[in-house]
């Protein structure tokens, strides 16, 4: 049986992902506090990167569920037919 390898991620990949959006998103609400207009148009745009925000974690959840169903579903295939192939004994003779 295949021990299938797990894809692992090393913490500086983590940390330079964390640290890139929170670089991200502080520039972002410092750049609408200072931005030159009305109140309604930052509440506007904040609204907007809210939005973009929250959009962009569900897509990433939605994209971790459906690998995790496939990889799932890839397993338990292999496990009806790791368990098929055990039990059938081609030379057995009927009696």
């Amino acid at each position: 049986m295949t021990k299938k390898i797990q894809p692992q991620q090393t913490a500086a990949f983590y940390a330079q992902a964390v640290a890139s959006f929170g670089l991200s998103v502080s520039a972002m609400i410092i750049a609408l506090a200072y931005l030159p207009a009305q109140p309604w148009v930052r509440a506007f745009l904040a609204l907007g990167l809210l939005y973009a925000i929250t959009s962009t974690v569900v897509l990433c959840k939605v994209v971790r569920d459906r690998q995790e169903i496939t990889d799932v579903t890839s397993r338990v295939d292999q496990a009806r037919l790791d368990k098929l192939l055990t039990e059938h004994d081609p030379f057995r003779v009927e009696t």
